[in-house]
């Protein structure tokens, strides 16, 4: 009999964080439910036939309280006897609620703040009487009502946390889910175990499970293809599909001209050893093509991502296929501004950079809910080789969005050398395990140099790297300068065309990982 497993529901207000609630919840082993803001109180007694629901965190979002199609809870959702947490937004809906008030900040609080705690009590309990969070939120909670008390408190915000004084609602109004805050998973610990009850009854293999059943149950007894690019995501849906569907499984390789330097020869050779059909298609002068004159990154995607699904669709027909499987992780849906309340970031290329019209049955996404460390871990039990799991992340569109600007055959020479040389001098440094992604840009601005005692003009390379655990939130990486010092000298000297090297020192938020 499946166990029941103690949830916690996290109701999407469409944050740019809310799955990464759900999965720091999965973190201490206890499972969470993603649902929409305006799930109804009978449809959460129903889930219990199904989890054992223990408590309900409101996520933060883009949205104002105030403004008229702002997303709203059903007050009964306060009355089910669940303890209720609420982050950013949803602690200042909570106040609303509740007859607090509710305000614009005269002084916005976005990024790192410290907070004075007034009462470490419940959520806070454990706590220093200054804490380091991270704030992002134009409203402020000014005052509460007689049955609440503040817990905590900004010099600009007066009613930074609370909590009811009968009931176990709890707000904060920073993020305790992000890593820049730096107590921030003792404060969910303290709400899922102390203040839920929960206990530690999930794991990960559960989630495998549930990921092959789903893909046998969706295709059936059809076939599918599966975009395979060599990374970790599409490793890992492919050993996915590869034990769902066996040799009803097509994988695709699509070579578009934008790959690292010896990365083709690189993947044919490691998926050799798969039990799978494998299919490379040799497509460089056709995505180049396609792509010529375009400036605007989100016109590149875009392109990329329909002449992949047509390539796809091609090799579908010729093996009788009707399903695609792509390896989408949360950061590349939530980016691409795919729930109703999420603000568009960038389009991603196998997200909504997709065609309207697809010739597929459907398009399956098995890592669909996972953050790209989850990825790792999964393919880790699945037994995928250590040049995998360890392979730093590459968009699927590949260099064309390192390219800032028109995409031409010489650009794609210049980046991939740059890539190279800042890959193999990271790696010379012993720092390519602490670093999350490191490699160039090649920007489309040109900057005077001297080269050989005679004046030049060239490109300016941007070296990027980065210290993360998912993506979602990301630190610029303190490279020591001798290593930057080789990077911008081999650069320079082995590239004819760059006069200029820089270094980009920008954490995300308020920049992307990836330039375009």
């Amino acid at each position: 009999m499946q166990t029941k497993y103690d949830t916690i529901l996290v109701l999407d207000f469409g944050g740019q964080y809310c799955h990464l609630i759900g999965r720091r919840i999965r973190e201490h082993g206890v499972y969470s439910e993603i649902v929409p803001p305006d799930i109804t109180p009978d449809k959460i007694r129903s889930m219990s036939r199904e989890f054992n629901i223990k408590g309900i965190i409101l996520s933060g979002g883009p949205s104002s309280v105030y403004e008229p199609n702002a997303p709203r809870i059903d007050a009964g959702i306060l009355e089910l006897n669940l303890p209720v947490l609420g982050l950013c937004y949803g602690h200042q809906l909570i106040a609303q609620m509740c007859k607090g008030k509710v305000e614009p900040a005269a002084c916005r609080e976005y990024g790192v703040s410290y907070v004075e705690i007034d009462k470490p009590v419940g959520v806070l309990a454990g706590l220093s009487s200054r804490e380091k969070v991270w704030m992002s939120h134009g409203d402020t909670v000014f005052s509460l009502p007689p049955e609440f008390e503040v817990l905590a408190h900004t010099e600009s915000c007066p009613v930074a946390a609370f909590r009811h004084k009968t009931k176990p609602i709890y707000g904060l109004q920073w993020h305790p889910e992000v890593v820049h805050t730096e107590n921030g998973t003792l404060m969910l610990r303290n709400f899922i175990f102390e203040v839920c009850g929960c206990t530690a009854n999930w794991q990960m293999e559960d989630l495998i499970t549930k990921m092959i059943n789903e893909l046998r149950t969706e295709v059936g007894n059809a076939k599918a293809i599966i975009g395979l690019s060599g990374g970790i995501d599409s490793s890992v849906a492919t050993a996915l599909a590869a034990q769902a569907l066996n040799d009803r499984l097509t994988a695709v390789f699509v070579d578009h001209g934008f790959m690292r330097e010896g990365e083709p020869e690189a993947i044919r050779e490691a998926f050799k050893k798969f039990k799978i059909n494998f299919v490379v298609a040799n497509a460089q002068q056709r995505f180049l093509e396609k792509l010529k004159g375009v400036v605007d990154p989100e016109a590149k995607r875009k392109i990329i991502g329909e002449e992949f699904i047509r390539v796809f669709e091609e090799i579908a027909e010729k093996v009788g296929a009707e399903y695609l499987i792509q390896g989408t992780i949360y950061p590349d849906r939530i980016e691409s501004g795919f729930r109703k309340h999420s603000d568009k970031i960038k389009t991603h290329h196998n997200v909504a950079g997709l065609p309207a019209k697809i010739k597929f049955k459907k398009i399956l996404e098995p890592l669909r809910d996972l953050y790209k460390d989850e990825v790792r871990r999964v393919a880790k039990m699945l037994g995928l080789p250590r040049e995998i799991v360890s392979r730093q992340p590459f968009p699927g569109p590949g260099l064309a969005v390192r390219i800032i600007g028109e995409l031409t055959e010489e650009k794609v020479r210049i980046a991939k050398k740059a890539d190279t040389i800042v890959r193999e001098e990271i790696e010379r440094g012993g720092l390519e395990d602490n670093l999350w992604q490191y490699f160039a840009v090649l920007t489309d601005t040109k900057a005077t140099g001297v080269k050989g005692d005679a004046r030049a003009y060239g490109y300016v390379v941007a070296v990027r790297a980065a210290e993360s655990r998912e993506a979602m939130t990301a630190s610029f990486a303190k490279i020591p300068y001798p290593i930057l010092e080789r990077i911008s000298t081999r650069i320079t000297n082995e590239i004819p065309e760059v006069t200029r090297v820089v270094y980009d020192i920008t954490h995300k938020p308020p920049a992307t990982i990836e330039w375009e």
